[in-house]
């Protein structure tokens, strides 16, 4: 991958970046996706550029944007600001991707309400984890007023032209935010019922094998059961809930040790072993730091 980052000033360099030809605005422009066509000398090329962007394409799409590594994928909404980079994954034909991309310059919103308050729309932030999904619904509304503004642009410059297209960028966020914060709502959902299926696997995998001989849950099983990477999960959870998955499962362990420790005449080293600790002392010391006595201690006290 290159390390250079080939970097559009103006929508009139975008355009020619894109081979496209002239715009007919020097500030915004509407990209149709179909129209669009790079081959496998551009594959890992990073590109970026001084304008905001909105994009929405029906189809799969290798370009992966910022920081994190996310496909464009059908029916996405993405959102990028001035300076942000985008890196080219695999080549696109003509036709292949349907979908239009809005670019902006800063200085067509220079004075404006907008230009105050563009800030506050977070999906612009570089450290958004994930697109904007849309239901059928919702990529209609905002095709309709990318059509307004594909008109204005296309309409003789006159003394309205810049607040009417302004007017329609605002509408377009707004409708964005509230998209993206129904996203958020069901993304939380969800992340809080991962959280409780974590906490149903544990207990059946107790109650359904045999720690000493196959070992204790692994982050792995867990976020295999989950459909999602080890990483990923150990990251909700700990964004969730404060502990790692990792801590899950070790403070699912200790509690069942206080049980066992409680209703039964098995030794420290019995318990610890039945419950797929390989060293008596390893356990101790997790137990000690758990609950802040000793296994032993805490049976005589409790």
């Amino acid at each position: 991958m290159s390390n250079s980052i080939h970097k559009s000033k103006s929508i009139a360099e975008l355009h020619q970046g894109m081979g496209l030809n002239e715009p007919k605005h020097p500030l915004i422009t509407v990209v149709d996706t179909a129209e669009l066509a790079y081959g496998e000398e551009f594959v890992g090329l990073r590109f970026s550029s001084d304008m905001y962007c909105v994009a929405l394409k029906e189809g799969g799409c290798g370009i992966d944007y910022g920081r994190n590594d996310y496909e464009f994928n059908e029916g996405n909404l993405i959102f990028t600001a001035p300076e942000q980079v985008f890196t080219v994954k695999k080549a696109q034909a003509l036709a292949q991707v349907e979908g239009w991309m809005l670019y902006f310059h800063p200085d067509l919103i220079y004075k404006t309400r907008l230009a105050n308050h563009i800030d506050h729309y977070d999906f612009f932030n570089y450290e958004s984890r994930f697109a904007l999904t849309l239901s059928d619904q919702e990529k209609q509304t905002l095709t309709t007023i990318i059509n307004l503004i594909r008109n204005e642009i296309a309409a003789p410059l006159d003394k309205h032209c810049q607040r009417i297209l302004v007017a329609n960028i605002r509408v377009l966020l707004e409708y964005s935010l509230r998209f993206y914060e129904r996203q958020c709502k069901q993304n939380n959902q969800e992340k809080l019922e991962i959280v409780a299926r974590v906490e149903s696997l544990l207990k059946d995998y107790y109650l359904n094998h045999d720690l000493m001989e196959e070992g204790q849950p692994s982050i792995q099983y867990l976020a295999g059961k989950c459909c999602l990477s080890a990483n990923y999960l150990s990251d909700l959870l700990s964004k969730e809930t404060g502990r790692s998955a990792k801590e899950h499962i070790n403070d699912f362990l200790i509690d069942k040790a206080k049980h066992l420790l409680l209703s039964s005449n098995a030794s420290v080293s019995e318990i610890a072993y039945t419950l797929g600790f390989n060293y008596p002392h390893y356990f101790s010391r997790l137990f000690k730091q758990k609950t802040g006595t000793s296994p032993l201690l805490y049976r005589q006290t409790s």
